[in-house]
């Protein structure tokens, strides 16, 4: 890519000129430094400063710019102004791994996070998923515990296959995103050449106030392509950031991804009767009951300016929707609509919407929140700063609201597995009798390699659950890793606690 010649005259942090750029004050030509050289101790002072604190999660990611235009009618669904035939809506998405950090390389086994902020004419819609439509766990309370299985151990400072391979199995129905994960689709080649999805179920509701329960799907015009073990440990001796400079490249050539948005829609009603739990991200919704209804097309055709400023410090919240668009029950759903902005407080400060790239752009924003560090606006000048009051300032919009929803049952803390509906195999089950022979053998070849460092009580509890999604899945599995499969076929018989127990490393022999 060619420069462009940008020249500008150097000042300080406040627009004063800096008369020089390389040589320290000194006392002489060999002389100490003085404290008066100012520009000194304000470039060393930026510089201690200057990295934020990465993701927890998602830390290695790249970004770009395009638009998503709506083709189809789904009116009938929602008000939302963004999904309206005809709208074109400026949005900005980041893709990244998950587990690593900013300095892992882009062609890991890993699944990859999809953050894409439509900036609409009602406020900004963030829509968070992954490259997978399903997810580890379901209830919030056990994601800190996947961030740390999957992080650096406390006590070798490195990544661990054991921690990791016994959070998964200990949890059932981590299984089904496992299952993918050790698939084909768990090396996407690049960012363009992978599906991806909203994962939870939200809810639309029309200009009736009519609701409907949603899951958003993105198929991508790319194709599928994927990355064996060894292809893609050969790209990572040559590039440890493939996935970012396919997507530059792409672009810079003309060359725009593509995917197409569908929806799944499912009733109220529907939702009373399904077979499962309907709002459990763990389990899909199968498309012969929910068939895809298309809705438009997303299109990234403009890459950023500055990598930190609108890369790194663009920050997504599911929390953030628009009138027509609104949450279910979902309780990882519900754990989120928290955890991801008081993450942005955390990384980017109180004041991280103010940023450009997190700003909206097409609608006026009167939060009435005020002050805090990098306030960068007037603060609202002299408005009031309470409500209510005698003004009509700061008066909220009821015809925003979504409707209600009516709930019933005690106050607990349910567990899903309590759930005589629950099964946390079948539907990786169902994958697996989908996919063809040569996929069943990689995704027993991967699996094996990733688990085989692990002690074998874990890798028994794995095989288990194998079996119990499908008897050739388990005995393939057992097959691949040496193990006895008429031992792991006595532990698929056990429900999960007599399971977690049976191989307890203190009591597996």
């Amino acid at each position: 890519m060619e420069l462009k010649l940008n020249t500008q005259k150097l000042t300080n942090e406040v627009g004063a000129p800096v008369p020089n750029n390389e040589n320290t004050m000194t006392v002489g030509p060999r002389g100490p430094a003085l404290m008066q050289d100012v520009w000194l101790i304000e470039k060393l002072a930026h510089f201690n400063r200057e990295v934020i604190p990465e993701r927890r999660m998602h830390a290695k990611g790249w970004g770009a710019y395009g638009d998503f235009t709506v083709t189809h009618d789904i009116s009938k669904y929602t008000k939302a102004k963004v999904l309206q035939p005809g709208k074109k809506t400026e949005v900005f998405m980041r893709i990244s791994t998950v587990a690593g950090e900013r300095g892992a390389a882009d062609a890991e086994r890993d699944i990859r996070g999809v953050a894409t902020k439509f900036y609409t004419e009602d406020g900004n819609w963030d829509l968070v998923g992954n490259n997978t439509p399903v997810f580890f766990m379901r209830d919030a309370f056990d994601f800190p515990g996947l961030n740390r299985a999957i992080k650096r151990d406390p006590h070798t400072g490195i990544r661990s296959p054991q921690n990791n391979w016994d959070y998964w199995t200990m949890l059932p129905e981590s299984f089904h995103q496992v299952t993918i994960t050790m698939s084909d689709r768990g090396i996407p080649k690049s960012f363009r050449h992978m599906h991806f999805f909203g994962e939870h179920a939200y809810a639309l509701y029309n200009e009736k106030n009519e609701r409907v329960w949603c899951k958003f799907h993105f198929t991508t015009h790319q194709g599928i392509q994927n990355l064996t073990n060894a292809e893609a440990s050969a790209v990572i001796a040559n590039d440890r950031e493939s996935h970012g400079r396919d997507l530059y490249e792409s672009i810079e050539r003309g060359d725009f991804p593509r995917w197409t948005l569908s929806i799944q829609v499912m009733t109220e009603e529907q939702a009373k009767h399904h077979d499962v739990n309907p709002f459990d991200v763990t389990k899909v919704w199968r498309h012969k009951d929910y068939p895809l209804i298309d809705v438009g097309i997303l299109e990234l055709n403009r890459m950023p300016e500055n990598f930190f400023a609108e890369v790194e410090q663009a920050a997504f919240a599911p929390a953030h929707v628009v009138p027509g668009i609104g949450f279910s029950p979902d309780k990882l759903l519900q754990g989120r609509l928290f955890a991801y902005g008081d993450a942005h407080r955390y990384r980017l400060g109180v004041n991280s919407n103010l940023i450009p790239v997190n700003q909206a752009k097409n609608a006026v924003v009167t939060d009435s929140h005020r002050d805090g560090t990098m306030r960068t606006d007037g603060n609202y000048g002299r408005a009031i700063a309470y409500s209510p009051n005698s003004y009509d300032t700061w008066t909220p919009q009821p015809g925003a609201a979504e409707p209600p929803l009516e709930v019933d049952g005690a106050t607990w803390r349910f567990d899903f597995k309590d759930d005589p509906t629950d099964d946390c195999f079948r539907q990786a089950g169902d994958l697996y009798r989908l996919i063809t022979e040569d996929k069943k053998q990689a995704l027993i070849n991967n699996t094996c390699h990733e688990i085989m460092p692990v002690t074998m009580n874990i890798k028994y509890r794995h095989a288990a659950h194998c079996l119990n999604a499908d008897p050739d899945y388990g005995a393939r599995f057992c097959a691949g890793c040496g193990l006895d499969l008429e031992r792991a076929k006595e532990l698929a018989k056990l429900d999960n606690d007599a399971l977690n127990q049976a191989t307890r490393p203190d009591v597996f022999k």
